[in-house]
């Protein structure tokens, strides 16, 4: 038996100002029942523990905090929570509050939902393929990882702290649509000096990665409908991005050169954009020539087209200088510039930026106005500062080497384990380096094996947006050490050797 002392003594201990989230509205009482009111507090209480709504470890409102909302004397609600306490469901930590009971199981009755009827959601949506959640765990040759363990993470922890001491009220409020001036300053900084991008610090909007860069570039230049070329192959996200917003890709081939701008034109010359990465193309990892360049700006100029240049991990080049921008060579603010801090950062830090045309940056601000109002102001502060700092160029200028490094080590592994049945291409720069496989193979089915084994490589066809891809591997190396190389390609080489007879799919293991 609860002796009411004791519950007084401990529910009057609870943190008033921490409330348990989302209980308020559904625990109502009704003075017009009969019931007496602790009945129903009571009632309310058990019935949505029941249902696993309120679950094991939970801390439970304060009884004067409950009493307040609901708009009831404290007497109800303590008379409530001593049949709580009494029964089992509750349960009192001295010093801590009242919490729902540890021991009960995490639900006692099953609650699953039968979607019945028709369920209708948009064309577009159902024209998206199936979401797959990403691998948990870390493994070698992901692609887009760079390496997490050499973060500065001491430093990165220090400036966030220091935000956290510093943060003023006007930094809770709504932001600007563009981003957090200190930031846009910095990022227009580092692009004017590092990419030959041709920008101030207006033009600069940040946004939550390079994939929503993306997004926001096609809300804003593409109408539902329209035509837009697309490298082939080509990153895969960029087909996702037009298809959502019910445009049509058209696949322009690569070759040596970057995207074969005369047969763009030959497939289909009037169309809205062109989205490229000409500094190092995904995934074969070319890098468009001046004159391939020249040809789409003169392209673009003539057809009234924009060009959407993204330049995902443009920091790093092992063989020669980063090479410059496209939108630096642009004199008719025909190209929309897009960057991402996740490939030199870290992927969940979600800050990218793009740099607008002078006379469309209205637009771009009143779409992402619509679509989330605007960026988080602490991560931006943070990374202001970072840049500020220097320590953004000191984290590219260590990381060289490494991936430098890891990148020989790859490349060598491959022609020792595959040798000429494949084809190595674009490991000149960036995180990754591509497998061209000279026979034909299902490289799906082995990348899908490879992944039951932990190995995470990237079928090539996954790239391509028409019909005929040709079979091949992208391999990260950026989140690779280099103890894993040797041994990842010989587990990749071992899985080839057990393929089907050419044109056949790869039998499971």
């Amino acid at each position: 038996m609860v002796k009411w002392s004791a519950l007084m003594t401990s529910l009057d201990g609870i943190d008033m100002t921490t409330p348990l989230r989302g209980v308020p509205g559904p625990i109502a009482v009704d003075r017009r029942l009969s019931k007496p009111l602790h009945q129903q507090i009571y009632e309310a209480f058990r019935a949505r523990i029941i249902r696993g709504e309120l679950r094991a470890g939970q801390l439970a409102p304060s009884t004067r905090e409950l009493a307040r909302e609901l708009r009831v004397s404290r007497r109800p609600v303590l008379d409530a929570y001593v049949l709580l306490l009494a029964e089992g469901y509750f349960e009192s930590r001295v010093g801590a509050g009242t919490f729902i009971a540890a021991s009960l199981p995490g639900r006692t009755e099953s609650r699953v939902v039968r979607p019945a009827g028709e369920r209708r959601v948009s064309a577009l949506a159902a024209a998206l393929p199936r979401y797959e959640r990403a691998p948990a765990a870390l493994g070698p040759f992901q692609v887009g990882q760079p390496d997490l363990h050499s973060f500065p993470m001491d430093v990165w922890s220090k400036l966030m702290a220091r935000h956290a001491r510093r943060v003023r009220v006007q930094g809770l409020q709504y932001g600007d649509a563009m981003g957090l001036p200190e930031l846009r300053e910095a990022v227009a900084h580092y692009l004017r000096t590092s990419r030959a991008v041709r920008c101030e610090a207006s033009q600069i909007m940040i946004v939550s990665g390079s994939q929503q860069g993306l997004d926001l570039a096609t809300r804003v230049l593409l109408d539902a409908g329209a035509f837009a070329w697309v490298e082939e192959p080509g990153y895969w996200l960029v087909h996702q991005v037009l298809t959502a917003s019910g445009c049509r890709a058209v696949p322009v081939p690569v070759d040596a050169e970057g995207l074969d701008v005369a047969e763009g034109i030959r497939r289909k010359r009037k169309v809205g954009a062109a989205f490229v990465a000409p500094s190092h193309q995904y995934p074969l990892g070319v890098t468009m020539s001046a004159t391939r360049r020249l040809q789409l700006l003169e392209w673009a100029q003539r057809e009234g087209a924009w060009i959407v240049e993204d330049d995902y991990d443009s920091e790093y080049r092992y063989e020669s200088m980063p090479v410059a921008s496209l939108q630096g060579l642009d004199t008719n603010a025909r190209v929309v510039y897009i960057g991402t801090f996740s490939k030199v950062m870290f992927p969940s830090l979600r800050l990218g930026y793009v740099v607008v045309p002078p006379d469309l940056v209205g637009c771009f601000a009143a779409m992402r106005r619509a679509m989330d109002l605007g960026p988080a102001h602490a991560s931006q502060s943070v990374m202001a500062e970072f840049i500020r700092e220097g320590h953004f160029a000191r984290h590219i200028r260590r990381m060289r080497p490494i991936y430098a490094a890891r990148r020989r080590a790859l490349a060598a592994a491959v022609e020792r384990e595959l040798g000429n049945r494949v084809t190595i291409v674009g490991d000149a720069a960036g995180m990754h380096l591509t497998v061209l496989l000279r026979d034909p193979c299902d490289d799906r089915a082995v990348a899908a094996e490879a992944a039951r084994r932990s190995l995470y490589v990237s079928a090539l066809s996954d790239s391509y947006a028409g019909d005929a891809p040709r079979p091949g591997f992208v391999l990260g190396f950026g989140n690779t050490r280099e103890s894993q190389i040797a041994g990842g390609v010989r587990q990749l080489a071992s899985l080839l050797k057990h393929k089907s007879a050419a044109g056949e799919p790869s039998r499971r293991l």
